[in-house]
């Protein structure tokens, strides 16, 4: 009995994320310099039309390093894994798998808890003159 023949199909996924997965490093550092960027922004006070800006830059730069790490967490399981089930969930136990699982996680939950609570008004907001909704600052108990 031979092992199936991995389709061409699959093998251009793995090829993609194998791809992708080599820049993970190169669009993490611009996740964390878009950080860097965005919290310094915060910090000296800058205009929230500029501030809106660098969380747009931070949260694509979060995004693509999330898309790169799963990248390599399908990569890390093979080509087999995007066709056989079964070998893909016999894969997923491995622990460089995990370990990629973890990251990609870890900077998915980066970008969400972002998105919830790191974008500041729209500049369309400003140039109106609406207020915007804003929850009481909450008091030292």
């Amino acid at each position: 009995m031979s092992r199936a023949k991995i389709s061409d199909t699959a093998s251009a996924e793995y090829l993609g994320d194998v791809a992708l997965a080599a820049n993970f490093d190169g669009l993490l550092a611009s996740a964390q310099a878009a950080e860097h960027a965005f919290r310094q922004a915060q910090a000296t006070g800058v205009v929230a039309s500029v501030q809106y800006q660098l969380a747009r830059d931070l949260d694509k730069a979060l995004t693509d390093a999330t898309h790169a790490a799963y990248a390599a967490r399908r990569a890390e399981i093979g080509p087999r894994g995007y066709e056989d089930r079964i070998y893909r969930r016999k894969a997923m136990a491995k622990p460089a798998v995990h370990a990629w699982t973890d990251e990609a996680e870890r900077l998915l939950t980066l970008r969400e808890t972002h998105r919830l609570t790191g974008f500041p008004a729209r500049p369309e907001v400003e140039a109106i003159g609406a207020q915007v909704a804003r929850l009481p600052e909450a008091s030292p108990a």
